[in-house]
């Protein structure tokens, strides 16, 4: 049974010009592998298909529990030049964590 990424990890979120970045940090270090496994660069672009029209780049920070994503051409634009409601990006941190990861 898929387990939904928000169960277990929270993310933060913070932009500059037109790209996006949305680190995913796990509650618990034992979680930590399975967001590495599963959670890839792809797998995040796909998931925005709609939104990010650049390339997505993950970085590992297994030290923090963590994943950095690099969301190019995330943001309309940029802020100044968006028209989206969301224009700093904000949600896509909450987007992120409906993802469902498998149960191993």
């Amino acid at each position: 049974m898929p387990i939904p990424l928000r169960a277990i990890a929270h993310a933060r979120t913070g932009d500059k010009g037109d790209i996006s970045n949305i680190a995913v940090i796990a509650y618990e270090a034992g979680d930590y592998p399975r967001l590495e496994r599963h959670l890839t660069a792809d797998r995040v672009k796909a998931h925005f298909a709609d939104l990010v029209r650049g390339d997505v780049v993950r970085y590992v920070l297994p030290g923090l529990g963590a994943l950095n994503f690099v969301l190019h051409g995330a943001l309309g634009g940029g802020v100044t030049r968006s028209l989206a409601l969301d224009a700093h990006g904000k949600c896509l941190a909450s987007a992120l964590l409906d993802l469902d990861l498998p149960d191993d």
